[in-house]
Parts: C-alpha cells; sequence; structure tokens
C-alpha cells in the first residue's frame, strides 16, 4: 500500500455507500472457541474496505483453527493503528510492507520484498514482528482518466511535472506529507500540483472527482476494480516513489502462539493480487459484505 505506503497504510473512507455493514462484524463465525491458553486475539484493520477484507480473512482464518478472536476492523489509518498495536490492544494488523517502513523509518532505503522486510525487523519495536509477505501486491497508484492521458499526452509520473500547476490532486489527509505519497512525488519529479484536494483514500469520493473534472489526477490502491472497469490510466513511477508493497501481517508477538503465526503466513502464500482484486471487486462493486467475501475465499483454500 504505503506504506508505500501507504501500509500503504492508507486510510480514510468517510462514505456511507463502502461502510462496512454492521452484520460483517456479527457473522456466525464471531462465536468463541477459545485456544489452549484461553487468551483472545484481536485483529485490527483500516477503514478502507481491502484492509477491512483482509482483517476479515485473518479473523475467520483463525477461528477456523480453534483460536478466540476479537474483531476491531474499520478503525483508522496507520497513524492510528500503529500506536495501538505497538501498545497491543491490537494483536494482528494487515499491513503494506514498504508504506509501513516508510511510516516507522522514513530514511531507510530498501526495494525489494526480502529487503523490505529485512528492514522493518531491525526498526519495529521489539514487542512487534512483520511475518512472510503475500507476493499479492497492492501498491499506491497515480491514476488520470483515459481522455486526460490522451488529450496531455501522458504515460510516467514525470509527466505531471509539466501539466501540476494548472491542476488539482486528490488524496487523502495523510498521503500528502508521506515520503512514498504526494511529498515523495515532488521530491523526484518536480510535480507541484495548484491543489493538493483533501478526499477519502482510493474510495468513492476520489472516483467521482475524478468522473467530473473536479481533480486532474488522484491516488488509487492498484488493486481497485474501478480502474479497470472506469478504464483509468495508472501513471508508470520509474524512481520508484511509490514503492510497492506486498501484503503483510504484523502482529504483537506474545498473545499470537507459533500455531497462530503458522496461519497467517498460510494466508500470505495462498493471496494472489489477481484474488486481491477480485474480492475488492465483490464487495465494492457488488455490494456483498466483507464477512462473506472472506469467507468465500477462505473455502477455496486450503489454511493449516
Amino acid at each position: 500500500m504505503n506504506a508505500t505506503s501507504a501500509l500503504k497504510v492508507g486510510s480514510v473512507l468517510a462514505v456511507a455507500a463502502l461502510a462496512l455493514p454492521a452484520c460483517a462484524a456479527s457473522d456466525p463465525l464471531t462465536a468463541s472457541t477459545r485456544n489452549a491458553s484461553g487468551e483472545t486475539i484481536v485483529v485490527g484493520s483500516a477503514n478502507f474496505p481491502e484492509n477491512v477484507i483482509l482483517g476479515e480473512v485473518y479473523a475467520q482464518a483463525l477461528e477456523q483453527a480453534g483460536f478466540n478472536v476479537e474483531r476491531k476492523l474499520n478503525i483508522g489509518a496507520r497513524e492510528v493503528l500503529f500506536d495501538q498495536i505497538k501498545n497491543c490492544t491490537l494483536n494482528v494488523v494487515p499491513e503494506y510492507n514498504q508504506a509501513l517502513l516508510a511510516f516507522v523509518s522514513p530514511e531507510t532505503k530498501a526495494k525489494s520484498t526480502l529487503e523490505v522486510d529485512a528492514a522493518l525487523a531491525q526498526v519495529l519495536p521489539d514487542n512487534l514482528e512483520v511475518l512472510k509477505s503475500s507476493p499479492a501486491q497492492d501498491n499506491n497508484a497515480v491514476v488520470v482518466t483515459a481522455d486526460t492521458a490522451a488529450k496531455d499526452n501522458l504515460k510516467t509520473l514525470a509527466d505531471l511535472a509539466r501539466t501540476s500547476p494548472d491542476w488539482v490532486f486528490g488524496g487523502p489527509t495523510e498521503w500528502e506529507s508521506r515520503p512514498d505519497g504526494y511529498a515523495g512525488l515532488k521530491n523526484n519529479y518536480g510535480i507541484n500540483f495548484k491543489e493538493y484536494k483533501v478526499l477519502d483514500y482510493s474510495g468513492p469520493i476520489t472516483i467521482s472527482a475524478l468522473d467530473k473534472g473536479d481533480i486532474q489526477a488522484g491516488l488509487l490502491f492498484s488493486t481497485t476494480p474501478q480502474i479497470e472497469s472506469s478504464g483509468y490510466v495508472v501513471l508508470e513511477d520509474p524512481e520508484d516513489s511509490l514503492g510497492v508493497n506486498n501484503i503483510t501481517p504484523l502482529i504483537c508477538r506474545e498473545p499470537v502462539s507459533d500455531k497462530a503465526q503458522s496461519i497467517l503466513e498460510a494466508i500470505s502464500s495462498s493471496l494472489t493480487t489477481e484474488e486481491l482484486t477480485a474480492m475488492n471487486a465483490a464487495y465494492v462493486l457488488d455490494k456483498e459484505d466483507a464477512a462473506d467475501v472472506a469467507k468465500k475465499w477462505l473455502k477455496e483454500q486450503d489454511i493449516k
């Protein structure tokens, strides 16, 4: 995500149309089953659809393995979540490895999945750990409409340097100052939009603003299903300013046993980018419940 970000730990989906249905938290699978120690694993998530779905995947898989799980989904941005997992109010959170690294240690430079995960192991607080990253990725993407791309001959982020002074960019509040966000675009490409308009994080407000021409470019997750359905153009990032974000479980070590960790890592191994995008489409476009989307995906896996 961005983390880069935004670990993509990205953030605000303040729109009722995409608010989590109440039934997601009261799914029959939430019935308590105790692990050997009787402890409860608290699974949290950020407040955007994909992260809520991933939180449900983690929670349901742990429940199926006999763990007692408490859900605290749809909480907020990384800035909120990280404090809660650092003090172990939350025990498991679906994260985006490079966005998380940029948040925890913005001066650390790492590119590949292995490099990013190794760097995280060095800079995270002692009580926190990132587990095995998934090959599934959700990267920050700067998009324009197909008409805008054709009219102004836009292919890469560098092309925005000549058009941005007359344009408006749309993105969430916290992304404006992130080194793997808008601040990085300014530093790496000389981009300087006339206005940074605060919108949601890859949600319906941003998409509506793009379609209406209220903004000329905006931030979306690369797994946002409307990129394909609306024909948006993702601008290439030759300087790797936005990073590459693998889905990565972040845990507070003590409450999460070796068995629970192995389940979370099995999820990471099984998940693909295509499946992640399809789950987003089921939730966002088809209006399926997040718990049902997660349940269907888990049913097709062999998570043990």
